[in-house]
């Protein structure tokens, strides 16, 4: 296995700059202009600001070209070979992939056409991809869970091999020759010294039937998979013409914002809309209509501003004069909750999980250690706010245009809360400048319907920072008591976790006031350490907020607690951290039988068990590669974290520096075993990223409350981390032969445990709490 892939240093305004090497060209013959390599060739940050420009040292003739494809000459529509709903060629030998998951920075069209050019043996320069609108012949569309690859890796396969052994089978009937003795590769189809292009063997391999079972090529012959191939998108996005949620633009096309009740549930009880009226450019005030129970992707009702521009959307909704009844969440304040919380996580819950006799063996023990962790109330924040357009055309359909994570499940949502009968609503899905979670969710894009539908004219509503904070599907606070028994060896002999968080189920189903056996199982159900006594309970929770899916999910505060748990029990028994990790990861051994043969990530436990091998390999690697056990200034530490989530295995070792009350990442060493990777420039950079979202939730991730109402609005209250918050990362890829597990989320969780781990060893006081402060 290759554990050798460093990445680059992240540029900061306080370090040395380190000269990145030019990226080579990708074996589709295009440069990979990936974002370490953009900044080496294009961008100098040595204060804090990007410039743009030329690195000292590089000559402008290594820097790479940032090509784009050429045309295809047709779409999928017209291609004459449509084998599958995901493949089509046409005569001149253009292949065209449609991709049904969404494009947000995560890689996924920088993926499909990879996997599908391998199978088939077509030129990546001549696969062309074209993005599904909503629509069930496509299956599950949501891009959410890190199921894109590994839920789709085999259906991709399939659709290639399926066009390829049509291709091969066209070109044996033409030559008279047995099909085994056809190979397809570099865009035909050879058998001796004989070829035919692709182009040229369409039209006849329509004709035939499509087989079922089409065999996969063996690993051996892949050309792409698992390399590094430039972003699909690059050249569109570095030169202006990729479409983003907020690019979209139509003929008499008006903009709308929208003020929302304050609370969720809040109702309008009237508004003053005249002075709004008077703003140049309004052309119109809409009433929402007012949220029932349950939430779900309804719009939150308010008043729209409708105008010829943004700028006068939003300013004569500020002129707005509107009276709420704020509803039965008006009550809703941070601090009393989280004693609630703290309270519900103290006492007996239900279980969900429960091994030998936990409780028994804790009221018996002479030693019990116990602690109390709080993760606070966190919100998407991403780049690109919510934003949709649509046209209600007034003959009974609707054509809407959203950087939505599941067409499929906002088509139905604009069915379900407007007029329209789901057959009659189209949307097209535009590329997403982030989205973490909040753009599987369809409010805006309903809203954007309902708007439309009122003016009868297209319309584009998008949403305000400040609304993208405050209306946010909230990442859900959480409050957890871990108590463990401790035997001589100063180890667990027994383990009981009790968490108490608002269930994303209450978003749905009014009353639910636990969380789920599926929630439980993202970090706490999964603890892999073993221990012969466990138990893990739901403890009560009500919601007050529309809670929601943020990158991770359940992940981020369970694997927070159950990693600083064992970092705090590690630093009471004197022993060293690593050795102590592996000792609570235990002998090697299949887990999956606590769950069957499907995990709690939709993951095939039988092709691809879960393993306590796996946890413990990534975690010596991310150890090794941060040079652990090394001496270090007194004010330094490297505190270690591991986590299975989402099919695949990740593990941090943190370098984290304290200088007075201020605490700051120096170097961060992530390992990631997601099994097979299809584009390992996409997996490296979702590493990098994770890191850049834990350390942003450790130093700043905390939304508050105040009678329902959140109490931050923008990044000047709830920040982001800074250049200067980000230390130097390495990344490493475990090469494997395993089926795909997922790659967008898995390298969150283990982050701010891991800072949590160096702190103790620095500081000698356990962190139990976001964001994190050391005094």
């Amino acid at each position: 296995m290759n554990h050798d892939h460093f990445l680059p240093t992240v540029l900061r305004s306080d370090a040395a700059t380190q000269r990145v090497g030019l990226e080579p060209k990708t074996k589709s013959g295009i440069a990979n202009l990936s974002r370490r390599g953009f900044l080496k060739t294009s961008a100098f940050a040595g204060t804090g600001i990007l410039v743009l420009g030329v690195f000292p040292g590089c000559s402008s003739e290594e820097l790479p070209e940032i090509m784009a494809r050429a045309e295809a000459s047709g779409t999928f529509s017209n291609a004459s070979f449509q084998p599958s709903v995901f493949v089509g060629l046409n005569e001149e030998g253009d292949v065209f992939v449609v991709n049904s998951r969404a494009e947000m920075g995560q890689g996924i069209r920088s993926s499909v056409h990879v996997v599908i050019a391998d199978e088939l043996g077509a030129d990546l320069d001549r696969v062309y991809q074209e993005q599904a609108d909503g629509d069930a012949k496509y299956g599950d569309m949501n891009t959410d869970g890190s199921t894109s690859i590994r839920n789709l890796f085999d259906q991709w396969r399939t659709a290639g091999a399926t066009a390829r052994e049509m291709l091969i089978a066209a070109a044996a009937a033409e030559w008279g020759v047995p099909a085994e003795e056809c190979t397809a590769h570099d865009h035909a189809v050879h058998h001796g010294d004989k070829s035919l292009s692709f182009g040229e063997l369409a039209a006849a391999a329509a004709a035939l039937d499509v087989p079922q079972s089409p065999a996969f090529r063996p690993r051996s012959e892949w050309k792409y998979i698992g390399t590094e191939i430039s972003g699909y998108d690059n050249h569109d996005i570095v030169t202006g013409k990729a479409i983003f949620g907020l690019d979209v633009t139509l003929p008499d096309m008006l903009h709308a914002s929208v003020e929302r009740p304050p609370t969720v549930l809040g109702q309008l009880i009237s508004c003053d809309a005249s002075a709004a009226k008077a703003v140049p450019g309004v052309v119109d005030v809409v009433e929402l209509p007012n949220i029932s129970e349950p939430a779900h992707f309804k719009a939150l009702g308010g008043v729209a501003v409708v105008a010829t521009n943004t700028w006068a959307a939003f300013k004569g909704r500020e002129a707005l004069q509107c009276e709420w009844d704020l509803g039965p969440n008006a009550s809703y304040t941070t601090a009393t909750y989280r004693e609630q919380l703290t309270a519900s996580a103290s006492a007996p819950g239900q279980a969900a999980l429960d091994e030998g006799d936990a409780d028994g063996v804790i009221d018996a023990a002479e030693d019990v250690f116990e602690a109390s962790y709080w993760v606070p109330m966190q919100a998407h924040a991403s780049m690109e706010v919510p934003c949709a357009t649509a046209w209600a055309k007034g003959d009974g359909t609707v054509e809407c245009w959203a950087p939505s994570q599941n067409a499929r499940s906002a088509r139905s949502a604009v069915a379900q809360y407007t007029d329209f009968d789901e057959e009659d609503v189209t949307v097209h899905v535009t590329l997403l400048g982030g989205a973490f979670g909040r753009k599987g969710k369809a409010d805006f894009l309903v809203e954007a319907v309902l708007i439309s539908q009122a003016v009868g004219r297209p319309v584009k509503n998008t949403w305000k920072r400040e609304d993208c904070i405050r209306y946010d599907y909230f990442h859900a606070p959480s409050a957890q008591t871990i108590t463990a028994a401790v035997g001589a060896n100063g180890l667990p002999t027994a383990w009981r976790h009790r968490s108490a968080f608002p269930s994303i189920t209450s978003t749905f189903v009014p009353g639910v006031t636990f969380a789920n056996a599926g929630e439980l199982g993202l970090g706490a159900t999964t603890n892999a350490f073993e221990i012969p006594n466990i138990k893990v309970e739901a403890c009560e929770a009500p919601a007050h907020v529309r809670i929601g899916w943020v990158r991770s999910v359940s992940n981020i505060h369970h694997s927070f607690a159950v990693n600083a748990m064992a970092g705090e029990l590690a630093h009471r028994a004197g022993r060293d951290q690593l050795e102590y990790f592996m000792a609570l990861l235990g002998s090697d051994r299949d887990m999956s039988p606590r769950f069957g043969e499907r995990g709690r990530y939709g993951e095939d436990l039988v092709r691809a068990p879960w393993t306590s091998q796996r946890m413990k390999h990534v975690l010596q690697v991310a150890a090794d590669s941060a040079g652990y056990g090394h001496s270090l200034p007194d004010n330094e530490a490297i505190g270690l974290a591991v986590q299975y989530s989402f099919a695949a295995y990740m593990a941090w070792a943190i370098r984290v520096r304290v200088e007075g009350n201020q605490w700051s990442v120096v170097r961060a060493d992530g390992v990631l075993d997601a099994g097979t990777i299809v584009n390992r420039d996409r997996v490296l950079s979702q590493i990098e990223g994770n890191l850049v979202f834990g350390v942003t939730m450790a130093h700043y991730g905390q939304l508050t409350a105040t009678n329902g109402v959140v109490d931050q609005s923008n990044f000047t209250d709830y920040p982001l981390a800074r250049m200067s918050d980000i230390p130097e990362i390495h990344a490493h890829i475990v090469d494997s032969d395993l089926i795909p597990g997922g790659v967008g989320e898995p390298g969150l969780p283990p982050v701010m445990p891991a800072i949590a781990n160096a702190l103790i060893q620095i500081t000698g006081t356990p962190v139990r709490e976001v964001p994190i402060r050391v005094s």
